[in-house]
């Protein structure tokens, strides 16, 4: 039994090492610089770029929906923006009607209305083919974002070289559950620590799907790769965001933070449905991890030491939980170096974050150790041995019977020769447009 303790003890040695070398050097890169582009205003450009909105929606709640609509509507953006909400075969289009109806009159709104569900990323690219702007923003069809969003990710996306950039993402509804709490502290962590030092080198890893802008003239030459990613010979359909960040920085283009962008979204307040999202997300960050490792080399070694950190960490950490857990089952011998090291980088992870965030809610973070040891690391070694399932494990597929249209409007006309009818008004006259489509992946 000498052989189970030595296995923890040397694991969660080398886990503790690799991660105290990989949080120092985050903690040092992640914080301020003292100089912010976004702190800017855009009064030197003398051409506003235009900016494309992009809301994919499936079955979601019409008061989210609206919500989200409603804050991108209140942008102070004084440049071209434009609109496009895909609803994505959802269930409840009558249910969300009255939401389509109440932004119809602004002339910035279109509305794709795809006959049965699809995916996220192809209702991505259907609007995506649709639209022209400049920069492209994607946006959570659950997500709110501040007034200022769009202007001071636009700031950010000045510097040519900069293909994408992402916003700072809290939890809409912190205050629900402990889940929510612990989530919207998770969030924090995960853009202000780690998105921050990733940004430091021009390579934040993953641009998260909530709030993500996009440079077109590069998003339109990656777009046949986005949207045949394949794995192990199947199509990979999650993970969009993760990938199409990956695209970006494989293309030479720089991938960025701005921590003062705020986006709120909508986290899982049950246990449940976010041990779902977080195996889909598992899945995804392997996935593209692999697709990115030939990039370490041309980044600097900081990111190389994320990535070991981000992956082999856990397993490190896994294996000495088990290796724990197998001794004290069969000798009843508590590996107590095993728990007293991870309850020390537990605290002293927290301690920093609360020390950063000025926040003392952070020491509560401790609680998510238990999720993680118990009930995360586990998922995610079953997301390692599981890499070829592409299941969104969320809500399922429902595909509304083809026939009439709930939302079409008298005046829609049908293309000769086609499956698609287009409802098209002059702008000027304050109506927007509204598309009904089965072409999702064909280009105009």
């Amino acid at each position: 039994m000498n052989l189970l303790a030595t296995t923890s003890t040397v694991a969660i040695t080398c886990y503790a090492l690799l991660s105290a070398a990989y949080k120092s050097m985050q903690t040092v890169y992640a914080s301020p610089t003292g100089h912010s582009p976004a702190s800017e205003d855009l009064v030197g450009l003398d051409v506003l770029p235009s900016v494309d909105v992009i809301v994919p929606c499936f079955n979601e709640d019409p008061s989210a929906l609206s919500a989200c609509l409603a804050s991108i509507a209140g942008q102070q953006y004084a440049g071209t923006l434009r609109v496009y909400v895909i609803d994505d075969g959802s269930a409840n289009r009558d249910a969300i009607v009255p939401v389509h109806d109440a932004f119809a009159g602004d002339p910035r709104f279109n509305f794709i209305l795809l006959p049965k569900n699809v995916g996220k990323r192809k209702a991505q690219i259907a609007a995506i083919r649709r639209s022209s702007g400049d920069l492209v923003l994607n946006v959570d069809s659950d997500t709110t974002i501040a007034s200022d969003v769009l202007t001071k990710l636009v700031l950010k996306m000045r510097d040519p070289a900069v293909g994408a950039a992402m916003g700072q993402l809290i939890a809409s509804n912190r205050g629900d559950t402990w889940l929510t709490r612990l989530i919207d502290m998770e969030y924090w962590l995960a853009c202000n620590e780690e998105r921050a030092a990733q940004a430091r080198f021009g390579a934040v890893m993953c641009c998260c799907g909530p709030c993500a802008m996009y440079r077109r003239s590069a998003l339109v030459l990656l777009l046949e790769q986005y949207e045949t990613q394949l794995f192990r010979g199947k199509p990979s359909d999650f993970g969009e965001d993760r990938h199409l960040t990956i695209l970006m920085l494989k293309a030479g283009l720089r991938t960025e933070y701005v921590p003062d962008a705020i986006a709120a979204t909508v986290v899982p307040d049950r246990l449940g449905p976010y041990l779902r999202q977080q195996l889909r997300w598992a899945r995804s960050t392997f996935r593209d991890t692999m697709l990115a490792l030939h990039l370490l080399p041309s980044l600097n070694r900081y990111l190389t030491l994320d990535v070991l950190g981000q992956n082999l960490g856990p397993l490190l950490l896994a294996l000495s939980v088990l290796a724990g857990l197998a001794q004290f089952a069969l000798t009843a011998a508590v590996p107590w170096p095993t728990g007293l090291m991870i309850a020390a980088m537990t605290i002293s992870r927290c301690s920093v974050a609360a020390f950063r965030a000025r926040q003392l809610r952070f020491l509560g973070f401790s609680l998510h150790t238990f999720i993680n040891v118990f009930l995360l690391l586990p998922l995610k070694a079953y997301a390692l041995c599981t890499l070829s399932n592409s299941d969104w494990l969320s809500r399922k597929a429902a595909n509304p019977p083809l026939g009439a249209n709930p939302i079409a409007r008298p005046g829609a006309t049908a293309k000769s020769g086609t499956s698609e009818s287009v409802h098209r008004t002059d702008p000027s006259r304050g109506c927007s447009r509204l598309v009904t489509s089965d072409g999702v992946c064909s280009s105009e």
